[in-house]
């Protein structure tokens, strides 16, 4: 079985999309609502890709296509580019690439706001605490190794700051980015779920100053809750740990990555718990494709190639050659 590091970091990355793609179509809806709009529940895409997506058509944000990627995406391939430019984590780098990006850029996603209004590449936030940092900081997963822990807490931080500053933000991207980085090592999951927790409890301290560390905590309890189960089910999940805010969504996912065994199975299963679907969908499957490459659906990978053009197989090659 194919289970090189090269592989396992475009699996990532295939994850990520697919992910994203077939999360965003039960995205902020509750467990009913997701229901009342898929009665025989998510099962890939539902629909034609290209097409919009049923409850997005007359949107006046963005008709949103089915097997489009949303933001999430969108911004990872940012941080990949600034790294790729650089050889390194730089946050001006990261915000001049993030300053290109056109998805979500509207006053009802207030960090992404802020951030293009003040047009500045080197600006620092200090507030927003969202899951937007976690969902776009795999490639400095995928830059280090997961023995190198004090450069991927300082590189998902620096890709970061741009527009996530609050502890929860920060911890979740250096939590998220060491998992997919044990997780391209093929560490067991108690090694990658363990190197998580250590790299949010470091970041959430030096970025707050306190000793207790809420993210860590939550991540705790919920892999250990989710470790439990030998089936989870959609309503079983969104009736314990609906994804709606930091001490949930990338705990939630992080959990999933580690307890699951297919990235398939990981983002069926956020699709249709809701909520932000999207994000737990993509996270989740980031750290099980790179563990089992093999469960990334590729028919699935070739309907969001041909909707969205990412080329992730380059991004990966290139990223691969700088992994250190």
């Amino acid at each position: 079985m194919d289970r090189t590091v090269k592989r396992r970091i475009l699996a990532c990355l295939k994850g990520i999309a697919i992910g994203d793609a077939v999360g965003k179509q039960t995205e902020t809806l509750s467990r009913e609502g997701v229901l009342r709009w898929y009665p025989d529940g998510v099962r890939g895409f539902e629909g034609p890709p290209g097409t919009a997506i049923p409850r997005y058509v007359g949107n006046a944000k963005r008709v949103w296509r089915i097997g489009e990627t949303t933001d999430d995406t969108e911004r990872t391939i940012a941080v990949a580019r600034a790294i790729l430019e650089d050889g390194d984590v730089r946050h001006r780098s990261v915000g001049r690439e993030l300053l290109k990006c056109t998805k979500s850029v509207h006053p009802g996603v207030t960090s992404l706001w802020e951030f293009h209004q003040a047009g500045d590449p080197a600006r620092v936030d200090q507030r927003h605490d969202g899951c937007g940092a976690a969902v776009r900081v795999a490639p400095v997963g995928i830059l280090y190794r997961s023995d190198r822990l004090e450069d991927i807490v300082v590189g998902a931080h620096e890709a970061s700051i741009p527009t996530h500053g609050g502890p929860l933000a920060i911890a979740a991207a250096a939590a998220t980015a060491a998992a997919v980085s044990a997780a391209i090592d093929g560490a067991p999951p108690p090694e990658i779920i363990g190197l998580a927790q250590r790299a949010a409890a470091q970041a959430e301290r030096q970025r707050s100053g306190w000793m207790d560390t809420s993210f860590g905590e939550a991540l705790r309890i919920i892999h250990a809750d989710l470790g439990r189960h030998s089936e989870l089910q959609p309503q079983d999940v969104a009736a314990r740990w609906f994804p709606e805010g930091p001490l949930t969504i990338v705990p939630l996912a992080l959990a999933l990555g580690t307890v699951m065994q297919s990235a398939e199975a990981a983002i069926l299963l956020a699709s249709n718990v809701g909520g932000d679907s999207d994000s737990v969908a993509s996270i989740s499957a980031a750290i099980l494709g790179a563990r089992y490459p093999e469960t990334v659906n590729d028919e699935w990978y070739a309907a969001v190639e041909k909707v969205n053009e990412h080329d992730l197989v380059s991004l990966a090659e290139n990223l691969n050659a700088l992994r250190c």
